[in-house]
């Protein structure tokens, strides 16, 4: 805890971080609180898992006292990650018997109505926000500290508009924080409009590349599916999450897996806030170990011991990829990426390649049990399943047995 300590840290805060299980502040966390406890403006460039919610809330909770309204205010892009904030807010300021609360979408809109009055501290995405706003339900008059977090993503999401509403409605007199996983011109925007000569602070990837393993598969679309059941049937031990890019993918891939003997849970936006909670909680209590996503669904979730990831469709962009992969090789455990790349995505996957400087190891694809199972690309637009077509055997599973879970009804529920 002396690395603590030397940040000038309360008793009460001290004892909180020993109490949940921390001892050695992170590289963000070390570079962040002290600037933020001397009120500089601060943009810090570091990847989820990289500590930054304890970094932007040392922060504020050492200034804050409670009852004075509220004085600060996190703005996340998804509903998840300001769930998973205010949950690790709520532990950090436990000694303080601050009012954290989480406002989103997807839930009753009366009920936070009623938790508002007496918080201190909101965390919530940009456009119930600006909802709460609109009906005078939320007031910004006192906030002091103002965060946007996973900020390239907000932006990715189309929410700069909407952010820019709710700043502009904050008071001028505050301090504002920004993370973000890159650096963007239009990040750089928003700073130089909003923010106070911020200090910028970069933290190194929590990745460790000597334990990431990075490798492709030069496979045809039809054998895609076929493909990501055989290795998944390989890894059985595996904590997992598979990437698609639409959320009929993620949908019929999850279902499509459970009825060739593979348990996977499914999150993707289209799912009620209670479902998607429901999943996450079972994922992290590992009651299932494979999780197929969207991206934005699984944005800023911060899930431990990811050893496999799984690309099945290609991300849209080099930042994507990185973020994908950031999950998994973490606190020195070793971890895999694999990627599938089929027809005309080799250029995109070698322009991701150029971008990052990556040197990605091409595998041969193994004998598989050719299933009559075709998901279509997302890039055509159609998503669709075609079922029938012929078998190779060039492999066969006996077994049907679900794996991938403790449960075996957590893969039934996940198909109504």
């Amino acid at each position: 805890m002396e690395k603590f300590k030397a940040l000038h840290l309360s008793e009460g805060l001290l004892e909180t971080i020993k109490h949940l299980g921390f001892t050695v502040p992170t590289e963000v966390q070390e570079k962040t609180i002290p600037l933020l406890l001397a009120n500089k403006d601060v943009i810090g460039s570091s990847a989820t898992g990289s500590g930054k919610t304890l970094a932007f809330g040392a922060g504020i909770i050492e200034k804050m006292k409670r009852g004075y309204g509220i004085q600060a205010l996190i703005l996340t892009p998804t509903r998840e990650l300001a769930e998973q904030v205010t949950q690790a807010l709520r532990k950090f300021s436990k000694f303080k018997g601050l009012n954290v609360k989480a406002i989103y979408g997807g839930v009753s809109i009366g009920n936070q109505i009623k938790e508002l009055k007496d918080a201190d501290i909101v965390v919530g995405t940009p456009g119930r926000i600006l909802d709460h706003l609109e009906r005078r339900t939320l007031r910004l008059s006192n906030v002091k500290f103002l965060v946007l977090d996973e900020a390239d993503r907000m932006l990715d999401m189309g929410f700069i508009k909407d952010v820019e509403n709710i700043i502009e409605q904050c008071p001028n007199e505050r301090q504002t924080s920004l993370f973000s996983a890159t650096i963007s011109k239009e990040i750089g925007q928003i700073a130089r409009k909003y923010m106070k000569n911020p200090v910028i602070v970069s933290a190194e990837n929590q990745v460790d590349p000597s334990k990431l393993y990075q490798v492709y598969y030069d496979v045809p679309q039809e054998l895609k599916f076929s493909l990501l059941v055989h290795l998944l049937k390989l890894e059985k031990n595996g904590v997992v999450m598979v990437f698609c890019n639409t959320r009929r993918n993620v949908d019929r891939i999850t279902r499509y897996l459970y009825q060739h003997g593979v348990d996977a849970l499914a999150i993707h936006g289209g799912f009620s806030q209670n479902k998607r909670n429901d999943t996450l909680q079972a994922f992290h209590s590992r009651d299932a170990l494979i999780l197929i996503c969207t991206d934005v669904a699984s944005r800023g979730l911060d899930i431990k011991d990811i050893s496999h990831i799984y690309n099945f469709d290609l991300p849209n962009s080099a930042d994507d990829y990185i973020h994908r992969i950031g999950r998994t090789a973490r606190e020195g455990k070793n971890g895999i990426a694999i990627s599938f790349v089929s027809g005309g995505e080799h250029t995109e996957f070698r322009n991701i390649c150029r971008e990052k400087s990556l040197n990605i190891e091409k595998l041969p694809i193994p004998n598989v049990n050719v299933l009559p199972v075709k998901i279509s690309a997302p890039s055509k637009g159609r998503g669709f399943v075609r079922r029938g077509g012929g078998r190779r055997n060039m492999g066969h599973y006996k077994e049907n047995k679900p794996f991938g879970s403790r449960r075996r009804h957590h893969g039934k529920s996940r198909r109504d």
